[in-house]
């Protein structure tokens, strides 16, 4: 995906439907049902995000980086 055509609130809207997935897989496994997007399980949404981040800080963006180790429980605010 060409990342630097896209604009800046762009990549941040993508970034956050990563980490809103990311939040709703965290929630069904806490729940205890199979995670819908499978997000963690899935290489490619660890280097769409990866992208994403590497784009981001190429124009000096300022977002938090998903913590990959830790559940996200929500979205930041």
């Amino acid at each position: 995906m060409d990342y630097q055509a896209f604009t800046n609130d762009s990549l941040t809207m993508m970034y956050a439907a990563v980490r809103g997935a990311l939040a709703a897989d965290d929630s069904a496994e806490r729940q205890g049902s199979e995670p819908k997007f499978k997000v963690r399980d899935t290489r490619a949404w660890k280097k769409h995000a990866a992208d994403l981040e590497a784009e981001m800080l190429r124009r000096g963006m300022h977002f938090d980086v998903i913590d990959w180790a830790e559940r996200q429980g929500s979205l930041p605010l």
